[in-house]
């Protein structure tokens, strides 16, 4: 694994535009985003955990953020290969259609949720809520996840190498869920599931995307026991 200095500040490569928050806006460097065209560079400092940073790129640029970031960083990426050398607030890739997203210290609650593609990777842990109605990215995660992670969560895969809070995957419809460590406990109709090669080599896939060299064979799928799909009165207690 391929571990992010939060503190070393990466070297700006040849071409790359510069943006520095103590003197620039958010508002500035997004709007320079959305006009961005394919494979433009962009480094930003001094971020200072301020909100929306990086929200709605539609180019398949590269924006390096050297710190901490507040609320929403990369919602809506659409293509874009974001690395956030620090930690993320509420919402990092929230709605993300596709591209990559890179946390490389931990992240606050909703993380990933609704996105429908690209993949997100937090190398440290996540707080509660991770994946919420997942629609079809990959999350992957180094450390820990807190509880209703992967609530009603329809699509994708999600990848823990730690452990898992309370009510994993409660009311989970198809997205498939991958953990190395301990659940607190299950959520409604989310059950422990047989792994079979092609999910090992799904897995082993999903890692290395990561750069993660974890063993497949140390985790246990979990999925949707499919019982909840439609109303039927002698599962009205689970609802």
């Amino acid at each position: 694994m391929t571990t992010i200095d939060l503190v070393e500040t990466a070297t700006p490569a040849a071409g790359t535009s510069s943006f520095d928050l103590d003197a620039d806006t958010v508002r500035d460097l997004n709007r320079t985003l959305h006009r961005a065209a394919d494979g433009e560079r962009f480094t930003v400092g001094n971020p200072g955990g301020r909100h929306s940073i990086g929200a709605g790129i539609n180019a398949e640029l590269a924006l390096d953020v050297e710190g901490h970031v507040g609320y929403y960083a990369a919602g809506m990426n659409q293509g874009g290969t974001v690395t956030i050398r620090g930690n993320a607030g509420v919402g990092v890739a929230e709605n993300m259609m596709s591209g990559t997203v890179r946390v490389a210290g931990d992240a606050s609650q909703s993380a990933g949720a609704t996105a429908h593609g690209g993949l997100l990777v937090i190398e440290g842990n996540a707080a509660a809520r991770c994946g919420i109605s997942l629609k079809g990215a990959d999350i992957v995660v180094g450390g820990n996840i807190g509880h209703m992670s992967a609530f009603m969560a329809q699509a994708g895969r999600m990848v823990v190498c730690g452990d898992a809070g309370e009510a994993l995957g409660d009311s989970i419809y198809e997205t498939r869920i991958y953990v190395r460590g301990t659940v607190a406990s299950l959520g409604a109709d989310c059950v422990a599931k047989e792994m079979r090669d092609e999910h090992r080599a799904e897995l082993a896939e999903l890692l290395a995307a990561a750069g993660l060299e974890h063993n497949p064979a140390d985790f246990t799928r979990y999925g949707s026991a499919r019982t909840l799909y439609h109303f039927n009165v002698d599962n009205s207690s689970a609802y």
